[in-house]
């Protein structure tokens, strides 16, 4: 009886696994669709290298702060060696916490980041949710992100049709 049972068993477990349905997404390719994305990506990537270039100007000020110093250090008193090297310091710990401010974990970048890539985001998001709902799918994967997937069949992708939902199409 208990292995008329474990087989049974089983057997639903096969039969359930066989009935789920999953799609798999390009989620590379559908933000690459989106002008949008695109548009806020620039916008990123123009105040990222302008940011850089303040940062980098100030990195500049103390290095060539410090050539000068290497240059008359040895005119130098003690006070004025003292006064050269508190501005060196200065001078890098603006730039490092500009740099900080910019670009750290909390930065203007990443709240930036987060201003102009969350709505997108979202809303496709919410389009495969829908379509995932609509179809039901259990499952739907990224193709573009690292997990793994080694073949994906086009038949399985959903990507276009999310494009579509959006209001883009391809």
């Amino acid at each position: 009886m208990k292995k008329l049972l474990v087989i049974c068993l089983m057997c639903v477990a096969t039969l359930s696994l066989h009935a789920q349905k999953f799609a798999l997404v390009d989620m590379d390719y559908i933000f690459k669709n989106i002008p949008a994305y695109e548009r806020a990506n620039e916008q990123l990537n123009q105040i990222s290298k302008k940011w850089q270039a303040e940062v980098e100007a100030i990195q500049i000020e103390a290095q060539t702060l410090y050539k000068n110093y290497q240059n008359e250090v040895v005119f130098l008193s003690q006070e004025q060696k003292k006064a050269k090297q508190d501005a060196i310091v200065a001078k890098e710990k603006e730039a490092a916490d500009l740099k900080k401010k910019y670009f750290g974990p909390e930065g203007e970048l990443f709240k930036k980041r987060t201003a102009l890539m969350s709505p997108i985001q979202e809303e496709v998001y919410n389009a495969v949710k829908d379509i995932a709902d609509l179809r039901g799918y259990q499952l739907i994967l990224d193709r573009a992100s690292d997990t793994g997937i080694i073949f994906g069949s086009p038949k399985v992708d959903i990507s276009n049709e999310v494009l579509s939902k959006l209001g883009y199409s391809n």
